[in-house]
């Protein structure tokens, strides 16, 4: 559903470094679907969020455009990954699915800014089941909490990323409040009023730098020899954190949107 992977690059590192989802947001979504035979992962990227879902399905297909990132998948016996090239047309990518009103939940975790998004909202319409399939989207955005020095130098950095950031990205900037989204709500956020959810975790300053590191701007620019994450700006960033030694606890805003098509 994606034109291309914009973390090809940065594969293992993604893998590493992204923050693991709360269990308890998939029992709250498996609890809004009326049956748990199907779900669709789609921008599965590595699978954290399909094999959580799988704790609640029978079945999980996790699709990314992205062969590299797959090959990183965390094995799960009911999740299957599968190659979805942008290549791919919207009827072959509903029979790879199993068919029209045959997926119980689709999710897509910090990704459907990168998609063809009307493909997308076609394919999920036509393979959500009708009543009781839902469709949850959700992205996080900057790290809160950890001081406003370190956000200071963040804001500087994302500043100097504006002009390699893909269109789609702007949608994560918003907050998802911009992002279509022509779904029944299901109580978890609608089209223009996202929910904001947290996410907390304890971070080292490496996997600070890390997360840094992996942006797809930062790479992107990379490859036309520009390196935005200087020697100097990760110095601003050890002095701002307190150290290199500090682990702090951070926190991630997240914006989801849940809901099913509408009669």
């Amino acid at each position: 559903m994606a034109m291309q992977g914009p973390y090809d690059q940065e594969t293992k590192r993604y893998v590493d470094v992204r923050p693991q989802y709360p269990d308890q947001w998939f029992s709250k979504l498996s609890a809004l679907t009326s049956r748990h035979a199907l779900a669709w992962d789609v921008g599965t990227g590595n699978g954290q969020a399909a094999v959580a879902v799988a704790e609640h399905y029978e079945r999980v297909v996790a699709t990314d455009v992205s062969e590299p990132m797959l090959k990183q998948g965390i094995p799960h016996p009911r999740v299957q990954y599968l190659h979805t090239p942008s290549s791919l047309s919207e009827d072959e990518t509903v029979a790879m699915l199993g068919g029209e009103n045959s997926v119980d939940l689709i999710t897509v975790a910090t990704a459907i800014h990168w998609f063809d998004i009307p493909k997308f909202y076609s394919v999920a319409k036509r393979v959500l089941r009708k009543p009781g399939g839902v469709i949850a989207v959700w992205t996080y955005t900057d790290l809160i909490g950890i001081n406003p020095e370190v956000e200071q130098v963040s804001r500087r950095l994302r500043e100097a990323c504006k002009s390699y950031w893909k269109p789609g990205v702007q949608y994560v900037f918003e907050e998802y409040r911009n992002l279509p989204f022509p779904f029944e709500s299901v109580g978890l956020g609608c089209e223009g009023q996202p929910v904001q959810l947290d996410m907390p975790r304890e971070m080292s300053f490496e996997s600070f730098l890390s997360c840094q590191r992996t942006s797809s701007a930062l790479a992107r620019a990379k490859q036309n020899g520009v390196d935005l994450l200087t020697d100097d700006v990760m110095k601003e960033f050890e002095t701002a954190w307190g150290g290199s030694d500090l682990v702090r606890t951070v926190n991630y805003k997240v914006f989801m949107l849940a809901g099913t098509v509408k009669a």
